[in-house]
């Protein structure tokens, strides 16, 4: 499966997968986007995201928790 932008909930999921123990309320958005860029899956553009796909992301992966 490849990941892109779009693909929240995905994305979400494998960071959790990925980092069990992080608190993401507690992550900033620079490590955040950092983090999504290196998961195995992830193929896409690193400059096509923003504040509000990060965001979007990071709601998505606290209600995995």
């Amino acid at each position: 499966m490849t990941l892109k932008w779009t693909d929240s909930l995905d994305i979400a999921i494998q960071l959790d997968e990925k980092f069990p123990d992080v608190d993401p309320q507690q992550i900033r958005f620079t490590d955040l986007h950092q983090w999504i860029c290196e998961l195995d899956d992830f193929s896409d553009d690193a400059s096509k995201s923003n504040e509000k796909i990060l965001e979007a992301i990071q709601m998505l992966w606290i209600e995995e928790k």
